[in-house]
């Protein structure tokens, strides 16, 4: 692993990279550095890989063999003063370290090194750039097993929501009462008949339920779901297995024979987006060119906005994949962030335009794409390509 991330120091030319984490505070280094959730972080520890020679072990002495698994000299220190005056010794003749830093913040979830670390670097006359540039090539590239557990998520969700539409219409048929909290709970336990996790709990939103993005339903919260409804269903889960990877979903449908004009118009639009921006990745791909989250966004936003339907666009395209159903690495996002990282080989991400139109009705459509080493752009699931009308089941 040391020459991997040297040759991406090299490629990026950066002198190195000081890996730092107290207390689980920096989840990325600790997942790079391999340390098991069961060793103990209590005191500030250290890793610097520079870009050429050996790495430096900075470990207290009290736990001085959290890091004897990886390469490298190792330094103790006892006191602040010994471990400032290491820091700065090994840092000797550095002008420049990456860090899990985001300037102005740009990526919140890889702002993990506190302010005050920061200025005891920048006192050593060092500048702290970001680590984004190449640090999802260590946190979240799929081996090609988490790839085949991968697919079987998307296989279980694609037949749990197609079951939760079948028993939707039965219950509408048989003129039963039915929930959005019961379709929730249909699906949970769906997920643990296939032997699947998730994370939270699934969205089922009903009318304008259906336009808050975020909306949950709970057992005294729910909607009952009615003929002529406009249904969303928002799903995700990973196989119960070390290692496995998510995958997440979101389809639409209407407890009718068939939708009305205004909720056509809002699925047709939003699935073109969505095509586009898919469309994008593939061409880039197939020219050889690279393709950042924030672009994809951005074409994908573009064609929603220009149908006159931004304000209703809330949130990001899209959010990286991995064994987090919201992974560590490039979001497809120009809103909420500012995303410049580049969506790589053998990475995921899901693409999930919508548009909220508040108490009527919302649309989001999702699906995930990885990308092969080959270079080959793959949708995991199969596209909605229209809306679901129950009372023709």
């Amino acid at each position: 692993m040391i020459t991997q991330i040297q040759k991406q120091l090299q490629n990026h030319r950066i002198q190195g990279w000081l890996l730092y984490d107290l207390h689980g505070s920096n989840h990325l280094a600790s997942s790079i550095l391999c340390c098991s959730s069961e060793t103990l972080m209590t005191r500030r520890c250290f890793y610097w890989i520079p870009r050429e020679g050996s790495p430096v072990k900075i470990v207290h002495r009290i736990e001085e063999y959290n890091l004897d698994h990886l390469p490298g000299e190792k330094r103790v220190y006892l006191s602040w003063r010994e471990m400032h005056e290491i820091l700065q010794k090994t840092l000797t003749g550095i002008t420049q370290v990456a860090m899990e830093y985001s300037p102005y913040q740009a990526i919140p979830t890889l702002s993990k090194i506190d302010g005050g670390l920061i200025d005891l670097i920048r006192s050593f006359g060092i500048k702290v750039v970001s680590s984004a540039p190449f640090l999802q090539f260590f946190t979240c590239v799929w081996t090609d097993e988490q790839y085949l557990l991968h697919k079987e998520a998307a296989r279980v969700l694609d037949h749990v929501v197609n079951d939760a539409w079948k028993m939707i219409a039965l219950f509408l048929q048989k003129k039963k009462s039915i929930t959005e909290y019961d379709v929730q709970q249909f699906i949970l336990a769906e997920f643990e008949r296939a032997q699947c996790i998730t994370e939270g709990i699934p969205i089922c939103g009903v009318g304008r339920n259906s336009a808050d993005p975020h909306y949950i339903p709970t057992s005294k919260g729910c909607q009952t779901i009615k003929k002529g409804d406009f249904i969303l269903i928002d799903l995700w889960c990973k196989k119960n297995l070390p290692n496995a990877v998510f995958a997440d979903i979101t389809r639409v449908g209407v407890a009718s024979i068939e939708p009305t004009p205004m909720q056509k118009k809002i699925f047709t639009l939003v699935r073109k987006a969505q095509q586009e921006g898919t469309d994008l990745i593939k061409w880039c791909y197939q020219n050889g060119r690279e393709v950042s989250g924030y672009e994809v966004d951005r074409k994908v936003r573009c064609i929603i906005e220009e149908a006159g339907y931004g304000p209703y666009f809330t949130h990001r395209t899209g959010h990286n994949i991995h064994v987090e159903n919201h992974g560590p690495g490039a979001n497809l996002d120009m809103l909420e962030t500012e995303d410049h990282r580049l969506l790589i080989p053998k990475t995921c991400f899901s693409i999930e335009p919508g548009i909220y139109l508040p108490e009527d009705f919302g649309v989001r459509l999702e699906y995930d794409v990885y990308i092969h080493e080959n270079c080959v752009v793959e949708v995991t699931s199969p596209p909605q390509d229209e809306i679901i009308t129950l009372l023709n089941f």
